[in-house]
């Protein structure tokens, strides 16, 4: 890829008039709940769970924070569907986790002033390992069949049994070894083992159609008893329902193959989730506009499932893209895949080092074409753009050209939590803007605590309430955003 820097361009703020007048800080709707802006920060993960997936203070803190800057819509992190162990990512698969939702939400009232509506995005995942050591694996983790004797006799070797056969493959040079082995016995091998939904084979992927509905529903009702305002259905990136819709998705029993049968699982999943929760809950999906890889699903795909969410009475369609993990670089040895270091990964978190027109605005293509898509077919159901929004007059036009109905920041939301207000009040000029080098990504990819570059400049003043700033482990990082400051 050939890259050039982009320089973050200047922003033209507005007076607090003329935000007042504004689309962006006009009311909006998402299906039941009221908006008081169409500003919206979407989902991210900051790893301050507890390794049990519960609610911490630190969690409290970063929602806190956010809730600050009053955007019209939160969304909280990725967050487990399954009471499985799965590292500090918060989950709400059983009703034990509720009381630490609910202290969320609670916070995120007080914080907003009740201006702010709180959604929670509900995950799935499946089975990841990482990268291992050649020795290991094949020693350990190599299913010995007879065509691996059989590839080895036909290169002059007769091992005794498949303990012999094993030692005999850690001798040989990877061109030879990745000739015995199958393609999926390759990839394990060399990216670590990972379960995609064509495993059909394995029992607990084959249920699939069968057990996620459920699974989804009940981490919606549990979110639902906490007093989330909304639901927001991941089927983006690498994760289990977007590999679903995903074009490469081939399952032959109804679920894969054509687009109708690829977004049969996720009209599955939205209608058992909408039947399980009060009409009162907003409920909606995020979902790729493009999946960026060889062979994968383009704006056209994403506009046939946008109509069909929006048929099946979606309240919002929330837009994203890439991130994937089949273009994903190598992981290196302990290391598990990373999807969002390949194009697809690029593509989705932007950063000013990126071939091409520059990431500001860079994605709005897609939600434009699927919002256009679903009002052609007869629905105002209301899109979410994303994509280094980070000025008002950019996300103005975005509202007025009909590239979406609400607007999108994460990165900026992170390096200035406050940058919502200050926009409103006619204190643009005090926004710290996020300078897109993707800091907070990459501790991300290492499941570190994630902060922000610029959080560090003011590393001793106090937090909000007056408090000392919480700091990551090495003391080094600010966990939040320092105070605002006009």
């Amino acid at each position: 890829m050939n890259a050039s820097k982009h320089p973050v361009p200047e922003a033209r703020w507005p007076s607090q008039e003329e935000a007042a007048a504004s689309r962006v800080f006009s009311p909006g709707r998402i299906g039941p709940v009221e908006t008081s802006s169409r500003t919206w920060v979407p989902a991210m993960v900051p790893w301050r769970c507890t390794e049990e997936g519960f609610v911490t203070p630190e969690i409290l803190d970063w929602y806190g924070r956010l809730a600050d800057g009053r955007p019209g819509v939160l969304v909280v992190e990725a967050t487990g569907i399954r009471d499985i162990p799965s590292g500090p990512l918060m989950r709400a698969g059983h009703e034990r986790f509720v009381p630490g939702l609910q202290e969320l939400v609670q916070v995120v009232r007080e914080r907003s002033g009740g201006e702010t509506r709180l959604f929670i995005q509900l995950i799935d995942f499946l089975t990841i390992r990482r990268r291992p050591e050649r020795e290991a694996w094949v020693r350990r983790f190599l299913s010995v069949e007879p065509r691996h004797h059989e590839a080895v006799r036909a290169l002059g070797h007769e091992p005794a049994d498949d303990g012999a056969l094993r030692e005999l493959l850690l001798t040989l040079e990877d061109e030879a070894l990745f000739g015995i082995l199958s393609e999926s016995e390759v990839r394990d091998l060399e990216m670590g083992y990972r379960e995609h939904v064509t495993d059909t084979h394995l029992p607990n992927i084959a249920e699939l159609p069968d057990v996620l509905p459920g699974l989804f529903a009940d981490a919606a009702g549990n979110a639902e008893a906490a007093g989330f305002d909304g639901v927001e259905l991941h089927f983006a990136h690498a994760y289990t329902m977007a590999s679903f819709l995903s074009a490469k998705n081939d399952r032959d029993d109804g679920y894969g193959g054509s687009r109708e049968e690829r977004v049969r699982l996720p009209l599955d999943v939205y209608r058992a989730v909408r039947e399980r929760v009060d009409p009162a809950l907003a409920v909606g999906c995020r979902f790729l506009g493009d999946e960026v890889i060889e062979d994968g699903g383009r704006v056209e795909d994403a506009c046939h499932y946008g109509v069909a969410f929006a048929e099946a009475g979606m309240d919002f369609l929330s837009v994203s893209k890439g991130g994937k993990f089949e273009d994903a670089k190598q992981p290196k040895v302990g290391a598990a895949v990373y999807p969002y270091t390949g194009e697809s990964g690029h593509e989705c978190m932007p950063t000013v080092r990126i071939e091409g027109a520059a990431p500001f605005g860079r994605n709005l293509p897609l939600p434009r074409a699927i919002r256009a898509a679903v009002r052609e077919a007869g629905h105002e159901t209301p899109v979410v753009a994303a994509g280094g929004l980070n000025e008002f007059d950019l996300m103005e036009r975005a509202l007025e050209d009909g590239s979406c109905d609400y607007v999108a920041a994460a990165r900026q939301s992170l390096a200035d939590p406050d940058w919502w207000a200050k926009m409103r009040g006619g204190e643009g000029a005090t926004i710290e803007r996020c300078v897109y080098t993707n800091y907070c990504e990459a501790l991300d990819q290492r499941h570190q605590q994630v902060t922000c570059q610029l959080w560090d400049k003011d590393k001793e003043s106090r937090d909000v309430g007056g408090g000392a700033p919480r700091l990551s482990p090495d003391g080094k990082r600010r966990l939040t955003a320092p105070p605002r400051s006009s």
